[in-house]
């Protein structure tokens, strides 16, 4: 299995950033998605999660700020993120979450993406 996040970057608060993770060596569209994030000296976290028929959850903290989809024809997962604050800074990762909002995931971590909002 492979999972590699990109698209990260350094971008003013209130900007904006694509990131998307390509997947591999499982059954992707049969599965659920997930998006989570790591601070340094923080745990991991959950961020946002589509289902195998495109339903979705989020962390309160990003809803109406974040949209997730998939493209089962690439493999990938993707995390549309506006208005991005100092605190969505960290290191954001993919994984098949256990459940849809669930920070359990199936497996070993992957490449992560580094996004620093910062003025």
């Amino acid at each position: 299995v492979q999972l590699q996040a990109s698209g990260g970057g350094v971008v003013h608060p209130g900007g904006s950033l694509r990131l998307s993770c390509a997947a591999s060596g499982f059954s992707f569209r049969r599965n659920r998605m997930g998006w989570f994030r790591q601070a340094l000296g923080k745990q991991r976290e959950f961020v946002a999660a589509v289902s195998a028929d495109d339903g979705t959850n989020y962390a309160e903290s990003v809803k109406g700020r974040f949209t997730v989809s998939r493209d089962n024809a690439k493999n990938t997962v993707n995390l549309q993120m506006n208005s991005l604050k100092p605190e969505d800074t960290p290191v954001y990762y993919c994984n098949l979450p256990l459940d849809l909002g669930s920070s359990y995931v199936r497996f070993p971590w992957g490449r992560g993406t580094l996004v620093t909002v910062s003025s």
